[in-house]
C-alpha cells in the first residue's frame, strides 16, 4: 500500500464521475429542508419513533440520509449506552484516586505507575460478530481494543482475552470456539503482542450469544499523554491508515444493539475484515507521530466509523468541523455517502493537525507506508457539516450525536425466578472424593487452557514475566528499575446469577486477589458487563444490581474505576446469557524479580492455606460439573479480608518468603492443588482439617494456597495481619497424597487435566514462540 501524501485526492478505487452522477439523487441539507414528508427507514436502522421525533427536533427539519445513517449509530446502545448511563454514574461518584491520570470518558483510562510511567488499560467486548463470522469478529475486537490503547499516546505492550461459549460438546461450540481462538490469536501474534492471561468458560446460556471481551495494556510516560479533541480553528482533519470499505457498515453498533432470535441476528451486515500488518504500520506510525508533536488530538475509528470520530472529537473539542467526504480514500467506489459514514472497517485514524505541521505529518505516514489524507478541518461555531462533491449532506451540532443521545431509566424487576433459585442450596458432601476431583480438573471450566495459549504468543517483546496459566500477567515495564505491572481477568456468571450485587464483588475480588498472589499492589479497575436485554425489566436489574455492587467494591477496596465497555442485548429469543461482569485489576510491582508464581518448583517446602474456609457450595464448580446444580447462595463476600489478604502477600512477595502462591476460586483447594503441582510437576503429602467436601470443594474467598521454606516467618506475618494460616503438608513426590482420603499419582492428574479441550476441539495449531504449560521460558 502506497502512502497518499495529497490532501484533496478523490477516492482512489473508482472514477469520481460515478459519484457525480448520482447526484441528482443526493438528499441534501437543502434537500431535507424542502422535503419534510418524505418517508425515511429510522426504524430499520433501529431508531425508535421517539428518538426520530428528538432527532428532527434536534435539526429543525427532517434528517437527510446521512444524517440519518449518523444519528442511527451514534444513538445505537453499543455507542450511546443509552440504557446504562444512569447506572454507569455509580462509578464516576468514587473517592479520587491520586493515581488515576484519566478517567472515564476518553479512549481508555490512564494511570500513574511511577519513576514517570503511565499505564493505560480497557477492555471491550465484540460478542456479536464473534457469532457472526468467529475469526474476524474476534480478531478486529483485538484491533480495535488496541486502537483505543494507542490513541493515548501509549505503546501498546499485551492484550488478554475473557472468551465464553455455550455447552463445550455442542456443535455451534465447535464451530465459533476454534474460529474465535485463531482470531485473537493470529491478531495478536501479527502485531508481536504477548497473550499473558484470560479465560475460557463454557454455558449453555452463550449457545447462540459468546463472549469475546479483550483487554490490552499500553505503557507511556506522563508528557506522551494524548486526548480525544479537536480543538483550533483552522486545524487540519487528517484520515489515515486503511482504505474505507463495505465491510462492517453498521456492524458492532448494529450487532450489538439487538437481541439474536432463533435464526441468528434479524440484521447481519458485513462484519469487519482485520489486517494487522497495517494495524502494525499504523501503531509505528502513531507513535513517531506522538514523538515529534505532530497531532494536536486524535481518535480511532471502531464503531460507527467516521460518525464516531468526526463527531466525538468535534464536540469534544471548543468549536465545530467541516469535513469533505469525497477526500476519503474507498476501496469500494459504489459506496454511497452515507454508507462511508458508517462503515467501520478497521484499521484507520483521525488526527488534528496544525497546517504548519500538515506536511511533516504526511511525510511520517508515507515512511511507514500509510495512507494519509486530509479531509477537513476544524471550524469557528459548533456545527459539524460534512459535503459530499460540493453539496452539504451533513448539518448537525456535534454534541447532539456524539454525547446528548437518549439516556433511559428502563423499568427494572427482581428475577421472578430468583428466590427459588437461592433456595434451592447444592448438596454438601461428595461420595466420592477422588472421582469428584478429577471430574472438577477436567471439566470444560477447569481444564488445561494450553489448547487456547498455546495459539497465543505469550513471550515476544520479552518483557513477559509471567503469563497464563499463571493467575495473573506480569509485565517489565522498565528494565533499569525492573518496574513492572500486573494484570487479572475474571468474571464468575454463577455468582452473578444467585446474586448480581454480591456477585460483582466476588469477581472484583477474584481479579483483586490474582494480581496480589503475584506480589503486585492492585491499583485501578476496568470491566466488561455483559448482560442480556435491557428490555427486560429483569435484566436491567440484574445490570445494575452489578454495577452498584461493583462501585461499592471498588469504594471499600480504594480502587478507581478507569472506564470499560457496556454490552448489551446478549440474548437469543427470550433466554438471555447469566449476567456477566468481567473484571480487570491492574496491579503495580515495584520489582517484577520478585514477583510470585503459582507452580511448586521444589520439594520440601512447607504448604500453607491463609484465609478461612467455610462450607460454601452455592455456585460452585463442583455443584456444577457432579451435580449439574446452580443454587443457593454464592460465597460470603468479605472485601476487608481480601484487603488484608493482598496486603500481606505484597509484603511476604518483597521479602522474598514465599516461593509460590495460587489463589483459591473456582473449584476450590482441589483445583488449586492440581494446578500448583502439574505446573512443574512436584506433588505434596498434605492433610486437610475438618469436612473433607468443604475443605478441597468449597469457594470460601480470601484464600491463597503458597509455599515457602520459612513457614514461622510467614505465620507470623499472617497473624500479624490477620490472617488465618493452616499449615497443609510439604511438597515432594510425583503424586498430590491426602492423608486418609486419597492419592492421585501426578501422571494420572495431569492426563485428566490435558486431555479434555484437545478431545472437544482436535489439535490447535500451535503459535511460534509459544511455551507450553508446565515448561520455563529460557529468556
Amino acid at each position: 500500500m502506497s502512502a497518499d501524501v495529497t490532501a484533496t485526492s478523490h477516492p482512489a478505487d473508482g472514477p469520481a464521475d460515478a459519484a457525480v452522477r448520482a447526484m441528482p439523487d443526493l438528499d441534501t441539507v437543502d434537500r431535507a429542508g424542502r422535503t419534510p414528508d418524505t418517508a425515511q427507514p429510522f426504524a430499520e436502522l433501529g431508531l425508535e419513533d421517539d428518538e426520530y421525533a428528538s432527532i428532527r427536533e434536534i435539526l429543525g427539519r427532517r434528517p437527510t440520509t446521512a444524517e440519518l445513517a449518523m444519528y442511527s449509530v451514534m444513538w445505537s446502545e453499543h455507542c450511546s449506552y443509552k440504557s446504562s448511563k444512569v447506572h454507569l454514574r455509580r462509578f464516576g461518584d468514587l473517592p479520587k484516586s491520586d493515581a488515576l491520570l484519566v478517567g472515564m470518558g476518553e479512549n481508555a483510562g490512564v494511570v500513574d505507575v511511577g519513576e514517570g510511567y503511565a499505564v493505560t488499560f480497557k477492555v471491550e467486548s465484540h460478542n456479536h460478530p464473534s457469532y457472526v463470522e468467529p475469526y474476524q469478529g474476534a480478531a478486529t475486537g483485538v484491533g480495535g481494543i488496541v486502537r483505543d490503547i494507542l490513541t493515548m499516546g501509549a505503546r501498546p505492550i499485551a492484550v488478554m482475552d475473557s472468551l465464553r461459549f455455550g455447552a463445550a460438546d455442542a456443535p455451534d461450540t465447535a464451530r465459533v470456539l476454534p474460529g474465535v481462538v485463531a482470531g485473537v490469536g493470529g491478531y495478536g501474534n501479527c502485531l508481536g503482542l504477548p497473550n499473558i492471561g484470560g479465560e475460557l468458560l463454557f454455558d449453555e446460556t452463550y449457545a447462540g450469544n459468546p463472549l469475546v471481551n479483550a483487554l490490552c495494556v499500553g505503557v507511556l510516560r506522563h508528557e506522551e499523554l494524548q486526548l480525544a479533541k479537536a480543538e483550533g480553528v483552522g486545524n487540519k482533519v487528517v484520515l489515515f491508515g486503511a482504505r474505507t470499505g463495505g465491510d462492517g457498515i453498521g456492524g458492532v453498533s448494529v450487532l450489538a444493539s439487538e437481541t439474536f432470535d432463533a435464526e441468528g441476528p434479524a440484521k447481519r451486515p458485513a462484519v469487519q475484515v482485520g489486517d494487522p500488518f497495517t494495524e502494525k504500520l499504523l501503531i509505528e506510525a502513531c507513535l513517531e507521530i506522538f514523538a515529534a508533536g505532530l497531532v494536536t488530538g486524535i481518535q480511532d475509528l471502531g464503531g460507527a466509523g467516521i460518525s464516531c470520530a468526526t463527531s466525538e472529537l468535534a464536540a469534544a473539542g471548543s468549536g465545530g468541523m467541516a469535513i469533505d467526504l469525497d477526500a476519503v480514500p474507498l476501496r469500494d467506489s459504489t459506496l454511497t455517502p452515507a454508507e462511508i459514514l458508517m462503515s467501520e472497517s478497521q484499521e484507520r485514524m483521525c488526527a488534528i493537525v496544525e497546517p504548519a505541521k500538515v506536511e511533516e505529518f504526511l511525510a511520517v505516514c508515507a515512511k511507514w507506508d500509510v495512507l494519509a489524507t486530509v479531509i477537513g478541518e476544524v471550524t469557528d461555531g459548533d456545527r459539524l457539516t460534512i459535503d459530499w462533491h460540493g453539496e452539504r449532506i451533513v448539518d448537525v451540532p456535534p454534541r447532539t450525536v456524539a454525547l446528548e443521545g437518549p439516556r433511559y431509566e428502563r423499568p427494572m424487576a427482581r428475577p421472578a425466578d430468583l428466590d427459588a433459585l437461592r433456595a434451592d442450596a447444592p448438596p454438601s458432601s461428595s461420595a466420592d472424593l477422588r472421582a469428584d476431583w478429577l471430574a472438577v480438573v477436567s471439566s470444560p471450566d477447569g481444564a488445561d487452557k494450553s489448547w487456547v495459549t498455546e495459539q497465543y504468543d505469550r513471550y515476544v517483546r520479552g518483557n513477559t514475566v509471567l503469563a497464563q496459566p499463571e493467575d495473573a500477567g506480569v509485565l517489565r515495564i522498565d528494565e533499569s528499575s525492573n518496574l513492572g505491572i500486573a494484570l487479572s481477568l475474571d468474571g464468575n456468571a454463577r455468582y452473578a446469577r444467585l446474586d448480581p450485587y454480591t456477585g460483582a464483588q466476588l469477581n472484583l475480588a477474584e481479579a483483586y486477589r490474582n494480581v496480589a498472589v503475584s506480589g503486585a499492589r492492585p491499583l485501578a479497575v476496568t470491566n466488561c458487563l455483559n448482560f442480556g436485554s435491557p428490555e427486560n425489566p429483569e435484566v436491567m436489574w440484574q445490570f445494575a444490581e452489578a454495577v452498584r455492587g461493583l462501585a461499592d467494591g471498588c469504594r471499600e477496596l480504594g480502587l478507581p474505576v478507569t472506564g470499560g465497555n457496556v454490552s448489551l442485548y446478549n440474548q437469543t429469543g427470550d433466554v438471555a446469557i447469566n449476567p456477566t461482569p468481567v473484571i480487570g485489576v491492574l496491579g503495580v510491582h515495584a520489582d517484577v524479580t520478585r514477583r510470585v508464581p503459582t507452580g511448586w518448583r521444589a520439594d520440601g517446602e512447607s504448604v500453607l492455606l491463609l484465609g478461612e474456609t467455610r462450607a460454601e457450595f452455592g455456585g460452585s464448580a463442583w455443584a456444577a460439573v457432579v451435580h449439574g446444580h446452580l443454587g443457593g447462595l454464592p460465597p460470603r463476600l468479605d472485601l476487608a479480608a481480601e484487603r488484608a489478604l493482598g496486603e500481606l502477600l505484597a509484603s511476604l512477595s518483597a521479602d522474598g518468603l514465599v516461593g509460590s502462591a495460587h489463589d483459591l476460586a473456582d473449584g476450590g483447594l482441589a483445583q488449586a492443588l492440581t494446578e500448583s503441582a502439574l505446573r512443574y510437576g512436584t506433588g505434596a503429602r498434605l492433610s486437610v482439617p475438618g469436612d473433607p467436601t468443604a475443605a478441597l470443594f468449597g469457594e470460601s474467598v480470601a484464600r491463597v494456597v503458597v509455599t515457602t521454606t520459612d513457614p514461622a516467618a510467614v505465620r507470623a506475618a499472617a497473624e500479624a495481619a490477620g490472617v488465618p494460616v493452616t499449615e497443609l503438608g510439604t511438597t515432594g513426590g510425583d503424586a498430590l497424597v491426602l492423608d486418609g482420603l486419597l492419592e492421585l499419582p501426578l501422571a494420572e492428574l495431569r492426563e485428566a487435566w490435558t486431555a479434555t479441550l484437545p478431545a472437544l476441539f482436535g489439535s490447535p495449531e500451535i503459535a511460534v514462540g509459544s511455551v507450553p504449560a508446565g515448561t520455563v521460558p529460557t529468556s
